[in-house]
């Protein structure tokens, strides 16, 4: 995956406020995070189903970050 990518991932992650991230259910977090991210950044089919698949693997490194701020 393409690391300007995962930096612009990680910072949304960073700036979305930690109450709406911990009220999400696993599917709706993914869906939210990738169209906030879609809304920053255009993305392809392929890069939107690597984040997908990425996303999903560090649902509770998420939710952990958000429960720290």
């Amino acid at each position: 995956m393409n690391p300007q990518l995962l930096r612009h991932l990680w910072s949304l992650v960073e700036r979305s406020q930690s109450k709406h991230l911990l009220a999400l259910d696993d599917n709706s977090l993914v869906s939210w995070l990738l169209d906030q991210f879609a809304g920053h950044q255009s993305i392809d089919q392929a890069e939107t189903d690597q984040l997908h698949g990425y996303i999903r693997a560090k649902i509770p490194l998420i939710r952990d970050l958000a429960q720290e701020r």
